[in-house]
């Protein structure tokens, strides 16, 4: 094969059903099929070894095109059943779009197990039983406050996988007294998704924290390149190792993840995390949605800010008694912002760019 060979790249169409979407990403999985999008591209060819192409969330506020192999998407399919003891004939229900890795996965799994995915996307009323699905936290938020139709569905499946964003210790908690077998992931679109579940890297993964505690990852389920942006990747692939955005540290052979390396702000000389801070008011304040964020400021650097969705029960004054007596007076929010839901970009992560956008909206 030639090394610069190319292959066709098709757009996904939104309305296949998820029996549809496994069969075309079937043929993509197979060499001398187009490869697939599934969301707006402007490419229309794609190095051979690439498979299926997925656009990240930009979290970092750089979206970016994530090129992913057949082997990795298959090796990363085959771990998880592993891990999660999957059998022959089990089946997958999927709650993602499929214009996430996390959805995809879905697929792949269900499709190496001989089953049809159980596509519930859109579902409505009493859910069909699965042994296993994966779900990101607002929607087990959902389940366990509002949907108990969802929340008998997790209940009743084997394994519930919980990836896209950071998982409140709270919200944990709760999701085991209500009978739910919480399997809690690690990894972003570039690992193809979850490679670490419960803090074990699946079968092909290996983990290493460098000396700035960054998580770099390493194996099978590494993705290709990114399409149009392949000097980044360089920058952030070296000796056959992906470097992580994300702080951890690894005990025992387990892997705690501690937040991302841009998640800390500096503010009058003191570092925040946004990350710790919106832990600490979930666990405080269980009833209500809490995201950090921080805006330039002339005086401070950057000045902590506090968005807040919930019952209204939980006033600005007791949250900055809380944080002051908790982190220390130079933590209380800088202002607040109340909205009825938070912006998100992707399938669960805040998007803490527009929550400084609505604030700025909302002050003038």
């Amino acid at each position: 094969m030639e090394q610069n060979a190319q292959r066709e790249l098709r757009s996904a169409d939104p309305e296949w059903t998820a029996s549809e979407s496994m069969a075309h990403v079937s043929g993509a999985l197979k060499s001398d099929g187009p490869a697939l999008v599934f969301a707006r591209s402007s490419l229309t060819h794609v190095p051979q070894a690439i498979s299926l192409v997925i656009a990240t969330t930009g979290s970092s506020g750089t979206p970016k095109e994530v090129g992913l192999s057949a082997s990795a998407l298959i090796s990363s399919a085959r771990a998880s059943n592993k891990a999660l003891g999957a059998q022959p004939g089990n089946t997958w229900s999927l709650l993602l779009p499929l214009s996430h890795i996390a959805g995809i996965n879905v697929l792949i799994r269900a499709h190496e197990l001989g089953t049809e995915p159980i596509d519930l996307r859109s579902h409505k009323g009493e859910y069909p039983h699965a042994d296993f699905t994966a779900i990101v936290p607002t929607q087990l938020f959902k389940a366990l406050h509002e949907d108990d139709q969802l929340l008998k569905h997790l209940a009743g499946a084997k394994a519930v996988l919980v990836g896209g964003a950071a998982l409140a210790a709270d919200l944990h908690l709760a999701a085991k007294k209500a009978g739910i077998n919480i399997v809690v992931t690690y990894g972003m679109t570039e690992t193809t998704g979850g490679c670490v579940y419960d803090g074990v890297p699946l079968d092909g993964v290996e983990i290493s924290i460098t000396s700035e505690n960054r998580i770099a990852i390493k194996g099978t389920v590494l993705a290709q390149t990114y399409l149009g942006a392949e000097s980044l990747w360089d920058a952030q692939f070296k000796d056959g190792w992906f470097l992580a955005s994300d702080l951890g540290r690894m005990e025992d052979g387990k892997l705690f993840v501690e937040g991302r390396s841009d998640d800390v702000i500096i503010s009058g000389g003191e570092n925040i995390s946004l990350s710790a801070i919106e832990s600490s008011l979930h666990s405080h304040f269980p009833h209500a949605s809490f995201a950090a964020f921080a805006l330039k400021d002339a005086q401070w650097g950057q000045s902590l800010h506090v968005a807040i969705t919930g019952d209204g029960a939980t006033t600005d004054d007791e949250i900055s008694q809380y944080l002051s007596e908790h982190f220390g007076d130079f933590s209380k929010p800088k202002g607040y912002l109340h909205i009825s839901e938070l912006p998100l970009i992707g399938i669960g992560k805040v998007d803490r760019i527009k929550l400084a956008e609505l604030y700025m909206e909302a002050s003038h």
